[in-house]
């Protein structure tokens, strides 16, 4: 079709949540011109795409024309092609030949009783006609939802006109209505009545996470992520039902217990259900026995006692409460919120009784426990005991969030005189809520259980559920350390506990590695001295950590004693166990293919055991052995799945954002890695982390410098420099920021305290025997030798890092140094350092074919469009020499000052400046400023008037 419409504005309503991938495809086929159809199930979404999608665009339309319908209007002729046209038929009519004028106005009015039949072709030619008239005086766009009630006569003759509109300036924005079946092909028999070049979307389900954001969005606050997760599953990501949910819960006076579905409100009962009284009593039965088990098959219907299933599930599949399953012996319902509505429907006897046949039918231990638990009321040993079992056998096959939910059934059945206790039973389920990362429900089982335990063990093993479940942001819970150090008294054990959580706390809050240390000492003592393994093994691996950090000797030798056996199964694999000690040990250490190999090792068994947060870190950490070792597309891939698996989860999420930040920045989009940095390092503050907060800023730092931003990098990495040094940090290898620093002090013309990084932190790291940082910071260094016109021993500096980098296998750092290196023989300017006078540069193209060899087998994307827009510029054109009294008069300036001031002579703008040295307008600003100050003049004009005196002939 002609493009004739302009690019609207594009407001993001807030409603329309995880439609991003949707909307940029109609938006790229409105754009060309093409129409929209969008589909799916009811309650999806649709209307809501379409309206926004609509808002979007009807101000590039002269004329907008919409049409809806609902069920019971369907069988009205003409109705939705008079809400398209009766308003503005009169605006055309006139040009309409009498026949179709006629035909067209009895239709609209209902005088005469037009009929297709009758008035046939003269009706259709109308319709087209108006559309063209329409078209001829400026865009149409025609808005039609629910396609799937419009009275045929409409739709008849709406898909006439589109078949027929060739490149006259009509677009069609259309939803219908089709199945849940992402692989049925409803939507064909629409699009055959819709312009050729339609393109058909399906609005599909939502994730996890965009039904938590749509909910917090209407004021569904506060909800646990265990409830949420039942949200989403119940609903099966539609948004009308989980919103549905959402204000069923929010009118709950008390939220369901475990094991029992969520509270399916009577308007989605009705919805879903509208079909089931068609079905018979006995079959209404098995439906119910279906929807109470987990996985239902026909055979395990049969063993629950009902003998029919075969016909009355056949017979549900015909009414569509049943979804077909030709290949399967499973029985799975249309939609998860059809389980949950024949349950929620469903007395309380009736769902005792299922649970009853199943508990005996089901072959599954943790499924007959289970089912036991909900056929049986009030305290019962045998029930208790065997959900206990059935709890360490879901535990031991990785199911931790099965092992929480049987273990909170447990304490319901467990006597209140019982060992283990009801609330022992409760904080084994909070333990085992906090290995699946669901901190809000393991939280608040430990309050509860605060709430009346009395003993101490109790007590303090429920304080530390409530630390853990803080996560980054123990700050919120600091008043909880004096109240667990009281319950603990003097027994050893508890207090080992307490002052491993005080070993976090004083990273975390205090920021104090020395007194970290010290605490995670502690607390392996008298862990050791209890005999408490674990929480000796816990406390090694944390004292480890911190002593890694802290650069000291006695590092290897913790790490030596975290690792010796007898060994915890589960805290060998634990993000904060020795095993994950040793990795970072491997990773500062510059030993990429150890760390890949304990990485990958770790990542597998936290998955087979359902560790989430372990889980987070570890694809964390995979993603950055390939960052380190150069390969940035792979970098990129893992850090987003970590970083969506944070967000989801809830957990990490600022750690997460801080290496997906520097992913970006390697081999993706330098604004989002700068977004990330930002987002990471406002997580940092708002949980009062000084750690985390050091590692987002020089995550941001790093992005600015790879934007072209120095003074923006030198801001940012100053300040990282500031909080390592009160933390205590002596390892450069931690984060790795200040060759970065060096080299952007360079830039902006701060020779000496570039000079100085490099001079305290190659200190550090000969100490340390951080082969890569030296590497790194000889990079840097050579920068400063060619700022200081030490051209040769730059290119000799350079030349031998690039070598040891590549023998290291940090392949990035590799292709960095030869970017500097053609750069210093090139374009020294991009550097912040002045040619040699007298010699002439390497040609451009021809200069950077090294780099731009490295940067492309990184997949260094932004790095190697740095290198292309340098290859492809054109050469600079002479300008008039300044005057030697000129030159004198800049003499005092730093190497960037100089050239910007030079650059000023020549007349050129800020923009442009800044496009010449590849540094940010703001650079160029804040650099013009101090050019003022040492020259003693106040404007740009003053700097041009100085040339213009001083100007050779």
């Amino acid at each position: 079709m002609h493009r004739d419409f302009k690019e609207p504005g594009r407001p993001r309503p807030d409603l329309v949540i995880g439609r991003e991938e949707l909307f940029t495809a109609a938006r790229e086929q409105l754009a060309r011109g093409g129409s929209v159809l969008v589909h799916g199930s009811a309650g999806i979404g649709k209307s809501t795409v379409l309206r926004a999608l609509a808002a979007e665009y009807d101000t590039t339309a002269r004329t907008v024309l919409r049409c809806s319908a609902t069920e019971s209007e369907s069988h009205l002729p003409f109705l939705a092609l008079t809400d398209l046209l009766g308003l503005v038929v009169d605006e055309v009519s006139d040009q309409l030949p009498a026949p179709q004028r006629t035909a067209l106005e009895s239709a609209l009015t209902g005088r005469g009783e037009s009929t297709l039949q009758r008035d046939g072709l003269a009706l259709r030619l109308a319709v087209l006609s108006t559309l063209r008239a329409l078209a001829a005086k400026g865009p149409v766009l025609i808005v039609a939802d629910d396609l799937q009630w419009l009275d045929p006569a409409s739709v008849e003759l709406l898909g006439f006109a589109a078949r027929r509109l060739g490149e006259m300036p009509v677009r069609m924005l259309c939803a219908v209505r089709t199945s849940t079946d992402p692989h049925g092909h409803e939507q064909d028999r629409y699009l055959r009545a819709s312009p050729s070049d339609t393109l058909a979307l399906r609005v599909n389900p939502l994730s996890r996470a965009h039904v938590a954001e749509l909910l917090e969005n209407r004021g569904y606050t506060g909800l646990p992520r265990s409830t949420m997760r039942d949200i989403h599953r119940t609903s099966g990501g539609n948004p009308l039902f989980a919103l549905e949910l959402g204000r069923a819960l929010a009118d709950s006076p008390t939220p369901p217990r475990p094991g029992e579905p969520l509270p399916v409100p009577t308007s989605l009962r009705t919805l879903v259900l509208n079909r089931l009284d068609m079905l018979p009593a006995e079959a209404r039965r098995t439906l119910l026995v279906a929807s109470a088990g987990a996985r239902p098959t026909l055979a395990l219907l049969r063993a629950a006692g009902r003998e029919n299933a075969e016909a009355e599930t056949a017979r549900a599949v015909e009414l569509g409460l049943l979804a077909p399953e030709r290949e399967s012996p499973g029985v799975r319902f249309a939609h998860p919120l059809v389980s949950a509505a024949l349950y929620a429907e469903a007395t309380a006897q009736e769902r005792r009784a299922a649970h009853a046949a199943l508990s005996t039918a089901a072959v599954d231990p943790i499924e007959r426990a289970r089912h036991l638990a909900l056929a049986t009321t009030g305290a019962d040993p045998q029930v208790a005991a065997r959900l206990g079992e059935a709890a360490a056998v879901a535990r031991d096959r990785g199911a931790p969030s099965v092992a929480a939910e049987l273990g909170l059934l447990a304490a319901r059945h467990t006597p209140a005189d019982a060992t283990p206790s009801p609330d022992e039973r409760r904080l084994q389920a909070a333990e085992d809520a906090l290995t699946a990362g669901e901190n809000d429900l393991a939280r608040d089982i430990a309050r509860e259980v605060l709430s009346r335990a009395t003993e101490p063990a109790e007590r303090v093993r429920a304080w530390m559920v409530v630390i853990e479940a803080a996560g980054q942001s123990i700050a919120e819970v600091d008043a909880v350390y004096p109240q667990a150090l009281a319950d603990a008294g003097d027994d050893p054990r508890l207090l080992a506990l307490v002052h491993y959580q005080l070993a976090w706390r004083a990273l975390v809050i205090d920021g104090d590695f020395a007194a970290g240390r010290k605490e995670a000492a502690r607390s392996a003592e008298l862990a050791a001295r209890a005999g408490d393994r674990r929480t000796e093994l816990l406390a090694l691996a944390h004292q480890a950590q911190v002593e890694t950090l802290m650069g000291h000797p006695d590092a290897p030798a913790t790490i030596k004693k975290a690792l010796k056996e007898p060994q915890d199964p589960q805290l060998a694999c634990h993000h904060n166990g020795a095993g994950a000690t040793r990795f970072r040990w491997l990773m500062m250490s510059d030993q990429f293919s150890d760390a890949r190999a304990t990485a990958t090792a770790l990542l597998r068994e936290v998955r087979r055991r359902g560790m989430v947060e372990s889980e987070v870190h570890y694809v964390r950490f995979l993603a950055e052995i390939e960052l380190r070792t150069g390969h940035c597309g792979r970098a990129l891939d893992l850090a987003r799945e970590g970083y969506g698996l944070a967000r989801d989860s809830g957990i990490g999420e600022g750690a997460s954002a801080m290496l997906t930040s520097l992913a970006e920045a390697a081999g993706g989009d330098v604004e989002r890695a700068q977004a990330l940095a930002r987002e990471a390092a406002e997580h940092a503050e708002q949980d009062g982390d000084l750690m985390y907060l050091s590692r987002a800023l020089g995550a941001l730092g790093h992005a600015q410098l790879v934007a072209g931003d120095a003074a923006g990098t030198v801001q940012s990495l100053r300040r990282v420099r500031e909080l390592e040094e009160g933390l205590g940090v002596t390892d450069p290898a931690r984060g790795r920021w200040q060759a970065d620093l060096a080299e952007a002090l360079v830039r902006v013309g701060e020779i000496a305290e570039a000079q100085d990084v490099i001079d305290v932190t190659r200190q550090r790291a000969m100490r340390l025997g951080r082969e890569g940082i030296l590497a790194t910071l000889d990079r840097a260094e050579a920068l400063v030798r060619a700022a200081r016109g030490e051209h040769d021993a730059a290119v000799r500096q350079l030349t031998s890092a690039q070598d040891r980098l590549a023998k290291l296998g940090c392949g990035l750092e590799e292709a960095r140094a030869a970017y500097a290196l053609a750069s210093l023989r090139a374009m020294p300017q991009a550097l912040g350092v002045a040619p040699r006078p007298g010699v002439a540069p390497v040609p451009v193209p021809a200069a950077y074919d090294e780099a731009s060899r490295l940067f492309r087998r990184c997949r260094a994307l932004p790095w190697l469009r740095q290198v292309e827009q340098i290859a492809a510029a054109p050469a600079p054109v002479p300008q008039p020499a300044i005057a030697p009294s000129a030159l004198d008069a800049l003499a005092g300036l730093a190497a960037t000052e100089r050239q910007v001031a030079e650059l000023v002579m020549e007349g050129a703008t800020n923009r442009e400046i800044a496009g010449k040295l590849y540094i940010s307008v703001k650079t160029v600003e804040a650099t013009l400023t101090r050019v003022y100050r040492k020259l003693g003049i106040r404007s740009r004009v003053d700097i041009v008037r100085l040339a213009a005196g001083h100007r050779t002939n």
